[in-house]
């Protein structure tokens, strides 16, 4: 029985992971997330258009699990939010994900570095010190909410 409250999965932002696949081989949507789960693409969901937050700082954000375990939650059920605002430390692009990332960070203005000579001209990688959002409400000049999403809120 779904929790109140619950949200149930939806087309959101594009799916990726194994969510996607049952949505769209028709197996249909999920009934519920897992509250961590929630709370994870709560934050995504905060993240200002342009800026990202790794995954060890989605956790400290909450409070709970670490970066593993915001992975996770990425890759079951990171479709449902801005998937590519929730990136590696090292700023590299998500693995057999990375062009359409790259495509979001382009839309969006995220700040990105050239790849290096060494990498053969691939890639960029993200600017992780410009593009990182530091999860502060107002610390975007562009996010004037002043708040997070309902029942969810930074860590202190």
């Amino acid at each position: 029985m779904p929790r109140a409250g619950a949200r149930a999965l939806s087309a959101g932002y594009g799916r990726m992971g194994r969510v996607s696949e049952d949505v769209r081989e028709g197996r249909g949507p999920v009934a519920e997330l897992p509250e961590y789960a929630e709370r994870v693409l709560a934050v995504a969901e905060l993240i200002p258009p342009g800026r990202v937050m790794t995954y060890g700082d989605v956790a400290e954000w909450l409070g709970e699990g670490g970066p593993r375990q915001v992975g996770r939650v990425m890759a079951l059920y990171g479709g449902l939010a801005p998937w590519w605002r929730v990136v590696r430390s090292d700023g590299a692009l998500l693995p057999g994900h990375e062009l359409r990332a790259l495509g979001h960070y382009r839309e969006e203005g995220t700040p990105l570095r050239e790849a290096t000579r060494s990498a053969g001209g691939h890639l960029p990688r993200l600017a992780m010190a410009r593009a990182r959002w530091d999860g502060t409400p107002g610390g975007d000049p562009g996010d004037a909410s002043g708040s997070g999403p309902a029942g969810v809120t930074p860590h202190t």
